[in-house]
């Protein structure tokens, strides 16, 4: 897979599975675009992959969205794909899920989605080909105890896929999401009454996931990778379960 010429918006791009992606989307030669709240971060992982200025901010502004997406223009003349992995998680049953919890999660994984996905397909429209790629979560199909409004947001990141994928099926924009599952993150220790060591994020990995262990953000990043490239070029509409057969059961 070749992305040399080929320009990459990821949101999210600091931490984790967004900077993993950041990464292998540099290895196969784009131009990439990062774009993330934490302004330190983000320039470490851009100065590391060669990338030019990070666009810091906030994905639920929706006018934010749309200068990441003009700064991504007016650096490259176009824009090819758009990842989108900024996301929060707020660890607490409805009932402990207060409204300001509820609204900063579904404005982060919901409405930042929509936002940049939106902002992205009108110069996608214009070129007759894109390629959108949303983080959902295996959460978002099965649900999970204790993380209500993550669950709901990442099952609307699928719907919102599957309808957007049909809007613009017949323009040459592709719009497929992934869903991981346990994966070895800084958002995977946040949130939690007490913050987990390594030899704790093992054990839950050879405790709850089929395979016994936790996937390297890296594993998901590949497969991003994959459905932004021609090789997925009969794919759109899809969730791609990454989840070393954690839902299998």
């Amino acid at each position: 897979m070749n992305f040399s010429g080929k320009v990459v918006l990821i949101t999210g791009g600091a931490s984790g599975m967004g900077a993993a992606t950041a990464r292998e989307f540099a290895k196969k030669g784009a131009l990439v675009v990062i774009v993330d709240l934490n302004a330190a971060l983000a320039r470490e992982v851009a100065a590391e992959i060669g990338a030019g200025e990070p666009v810091v901010g906030d994905v639920a502004d929706s006018g934010f969205c749309n200068r990441a997406v003009e700064t991504a223009l007016a650096r490259h003349g176009r824009l090819d794909v758009l990842v989108n992995c900024a996301g929060v998680i707020f660890r607490a049953a409805a009932e402990a899920t207060s409204d300001a919890d509820w609204r900063r999660v579904m404005a982060v994984n919901v409405d930042g989605v929509f936002f940049m996905s939106r902002a992205a397909v009108v110069p996608m429209k214009r070129q007759k080909s894109g390629a959108i790629v949303n983080f959902g979560s295996i959460w978002g199909g099965v649900g999970a105890a204790g993380v209500a409004a993550y669950c709901a947001s990442k099952g609307a990141v699928h719907n919102l896929t599957r309808a957007m994928a049909l809007d613009h099926v017949k323009e040459g924009i592709r719009i497929n999401a992934v869903c991981p599952g346990e994966v070895n993150t800084p958002m995977l220790a946040s949130g939690r009454a007490v913050p987990p060591t390594a030899e704790d994020l093992r054990k839950l990995g050879e405790a709850v996931v089929p395979m016994g262990r936790l996937a390297d953000p890296v594993e998901i990043a590949r497969v991003v990778v994959f459905l932004a490239s021609s090789e997925a070029s009969y794919m759109t509409g899809s969730m791609v379960t990454i989840d070393a057969g954690y839902t299998a059961r």
